[in-house]
């Protein structure tokens, strides 16, 4: 009757209003992360030194004291908050693109792990919310394990970012860091390390699989001191997100780009995604593409002190070829077409 009719009209209408609240709370949680990524640091020193200029100056001083005697933090493990790795947001922020997490073999809690991740995108998105976060379910899948994303130790030079990062389980990429967690936390650690870094990032863009690696072979040097298994790891999708303005090999523009990933650490990027507001538009959001990240077999290493460089380059092969057959596995099931080739440079 029209009584049935009416409710099923609001029904219909509740649920329109319900997904249109859920999309609009996935974009402003991935808006949040790549504000956070782009400018927090910058934001928050800036915020703290014109405190200081005020009269409420204390306050920054008490941070800055507490800054001083929590310096070294990061480099021994950090301080990760499983309150803040749960949090709902990073649930919308996985279902925005999706993201997901794949697992092929299980890891022992009696072993600890060097994952290398390719390849990094702009903003390597898929490595933030799969091992920063429990939004796919990493504490699960591998049971366990601890998961450090390693990143640029500069930005734990940054006030209020740095304990940002901490709370997510993200670690400076040196070697202090990574010794520690590797010889001093126990076993069960499984280190991300994003190997092609900034150098690669300029190099992705949609449709292109390929990953800086031939000449990358600091983190199996790590692995090798440290006894800790290598685990190839490929997010299908990572460099579909944001499209990029690719300069020439001794272009001034690449010229830049060097420049500042030699003396900085982090190379600038020209690139744009869709606006906020209209994904006709160009903006800073991500385009919604899925990334799938797939944790492949991990690889026994030897512990050996001072690995020699043909133990190095025999390892760093393994891994390659490694990486290569999980890519070649998995491409055709994510889209890809089985002539793809998987470039390593």
């Amino acid at each position: 009757g029209t009584g049935s009719s009416i409710l099923s009209a609001l029904q219909d209408l509740f649920w329109l209003s319900k997904s249109k609240v859920e999309k609009q709370l996935q974009v402003i949680s991935v808006l949040q992360w790549v504000l956070t990524f782009l400018i927090m640091g910058i934001a928050c020193t800036l915020i703290l030194m014109y405190i200081l200029c005020t009269d409420c100056w204390a306050i920054a001083a008490l941070y800055l004291a507490w800054l001083v005697f929590d310096w070294n933090t990061p480099k021994k493990g950090g301080r990760r908050s499983q309150w803040v790795r749960n949090w709902a947001i990073w649930r919308y922020f996985r279902d925005y693109f999706p993201i997901r997490l794949v697992k092929t073999h299980n890891l022992l809690t009696t072993r600890n792990y060097i994952f290398g991740y390719h390849p990094h995108g702009i903003m390597g998105l898929g490595a933030f919310c799969n091992f920063s976060t429990e939004a796919t379910g990493v504490s699960q899948k591998f049971p366990g394990i601890r998961p450090y994303l390693a990143t640029l130790a500069g930005n734990f030079r940054m006030p209020i970012l740095r304990d940002y990062l901490m709370s997510g389980g993200i670690c400076p990429v040196n070697r202090d860091s990574i010794d520690y967690i590797l010889s001093k936390n126990g076993s069960g650690n499984a280190i991300i390390i994003v190997v092609g870094g900034a150098a690669e990032s300029l190099n992705c863009t949609p449709g292109k699989n390929s990953v800086t690696l031939k000449n990358r072979k600091g983190f199996v040097k790590l692995a090798l001191r440290h006894g800790a298994d290598l685990v190839p790891v490929y997010s299908f999708g990572e460099n579909e997100v944001y499209k990029q303005v690719i300069f020439e090999e001794g272009s001034w523009g690449r010229w830049v780009q060097k420049k500042f990933q030699k003396h900085i650490g982090f190379a600038p990027c020209i690139f744009h995604g869709r606006g906020l507001f209209s994904s006709n538009t160009w903006g800073l959001l991500p385009y919604p593409k899925p990334i799938t990240t797939v944790v492949g077999e991990p690889i026994t290493i030897p512990k050996i002190d001072n690995p020699s460089q043909r133990e190095v380059d025999f390892y760093h092969s393994i891994y390659v070829d490694s990486l290569i057959k999980l890519f070649d596995k998995y491409k055709s099931k994510f889209g890809l077409p089985e002539t793809e080739v998987l470039e390593v440079n």
